[in-house]
């Protein structure tokens, strides 16, 4: 055990283009989180509205609908050439957000804008780093590469918060989005490189037909089969349940319900980042013993348990504990789905199936926006409770409905 436990761990970057896929991922994430973290904030004080504070979390999953085509391109034009256009976009919207915070030309409304224009592209980020390192490494190695990928989006979500707070409160909100358009530069640049030597190769199966066609065929593809139709409704679930209460609406619970500052909303955000990053590494050293469906099913319902419990704690220090089993819970739910999803795509489907999977991000902002509505209505623990309560029943309904697909053993989702 001791001799494989490294092993497990390092055996990705021994691939040249893991090795460098995973600095680039981790550092545009550092972006991602200080971005997210900073506007979040800055939105709350400026506008003291809730509600839009919940649009705002909602703008960054507009793309949401369009996630598709970008993995159609994928599949054409090359994963990695299509995820370099994307983050050179969040690029230049950085320097220009940074430009007018030294200008001091910043309020809510080129905030907004901005948020329109990376909330097209963004969502499907993740679906390109996911196809691209399916492409990478091998179908007995992906569980495991897909583990220690994750980290980089957990070691960002640690420290980006942390770095962010640390940053405007220092030295203004003009120097932060310094060390965003850093972050996302530097994440474009070593993206590039990955593919320095490489040539595309065109997924099998993918012809000249339109975009919508194609597409067409990555929504018929999920639908048709059970156990990725099953996993779909799940990730449609979790972000429209739980990811709202421990992502958009963190900067009000911090806020209004345990009364911190933006240095304890850092850590809060970090006490996440933190158990997710376990969960990412248990994934990674004992994920090849566990069937990929059955772990999200069964994390899919602890990670609302958790979430439940972080809800209904009395102060900022329990919570935080809670966050930490919250944050487990999601790596042992996220990394199965994706392993799961790619392994029954294979290579014909790779990218349009991952895209079809980011429709699932569109569960998001209407939890947000929805949540935003109920917490002036009737307040924020009924509403987070409401939010738990229907989140375990419907894992439960999916678990029955697709149990043929998703819980035997020798069900195609649990096959490695």
């Amino acid at each position: 055990m001791n001799q494989k436990t490294p092993s497990a761990l390092i055996a990705p970057f021994r691939v040249r283009g893991f090795l460098l896929q995973w600095p680039a991922d981790l550092l545009t994430n550092c972006g991602i989180e200080m971005e997210i973290l900073i506007l979040g904030w800055y939105i709350l004080v400026e506008t003291k509205s809730v509600l839009l504070l919940t649009l705002f979390g909602a703008l960054r999953y507009l793309g949401t609908l369009i996630a598709p085509l970008f993995g159609m391109a994928g599949d054409k034009f090359g994963h990695r050439n299509v995820l370099c256009a994307m983050r050179g976009t969040y690029a230049t919207l950085a320097v220009i957000m940074t430009c007018l915070a030294f200008a001091g030309l910043l309020t809510p409304v080129p905030v907004f804008i901005a948020a329109t224009l990376a909330g097209l592209v963004r969502p499907s980020d993740l679906a390109m780093r996911n196809a691209l390192i399916a492409a990478i490494m091998s179908g007995e190695e992906l569980m495991g590469a897909m583990g220690v990928a994750r980290t980089t989006a957990d070691f960002s979500r640690i420290f980006g918060p942390l770095l962010g707070a640390g940053l405007i409160a220092v030295s203004g909100i003009g120097t932060a989005y310094l060390a965003i358009t850093a972050c996302y530069a530097s994440g474009l640049i070593l993206t590039a490189l990955g593919g320095v030597g490489l040539v595309h190769r065109r997924a099998a199966g993918v012809g000249n037909a339109s975009f919508v066609r194609e597409v067409a065929e990555g929504l018929r593809f999920v639908w048709n089969t059970p156990c990725a139709h099953a996993g779909m409704w799940l990730a449609v679930l979790v972000n429209a349940t739980v990811l709202p209460l421990t992502g958009g609406l963190l900067p009000y619970i911090a806020r209004d319900v345990y009364h911190l500052d933006r240095i304890g909303l850092g850590m809060l955000a970090a006490c996440y980042s933190c158990g997710s990053l376990l969960g990412s590494v248990l994934v990674t050293l004992f994920g090849r013993r566990n069937p990929a469906a059955r772990t999200m099913v069964l994390a899919t319902a602890f990670w609302h348990v958790m979430v439940l419990l972080f809800v209904l704690m009395p102060g900022p220090v329990s919570g935080a504990v809670m966050l930490i089993a919250s944050g487990a819970s999601q790596s042992f739910c996220m990394v199965p789905l994706a392993v799961m999803l790619l392994r029954v795509a294979g290579e014909q489907y790779r990218g349009r199936v991952m895209g079809v999977r980011m429709f699932a991000i569109y569960g998001l902002p209407m939890g947000l926006l929805l949540a935003g509505a109920l917490i002036e209505q009737i307040g924020f623990t009924a509403m987070a409770v409401f939010y738990c309560l229907f989140g375990m029943a419907a894992t439960a309904f999916i678990a029955i409905w697709w149990r043929a697909a998703i819980w035997p053993l020798s069900a195609q989702g649990n096959a490695r």
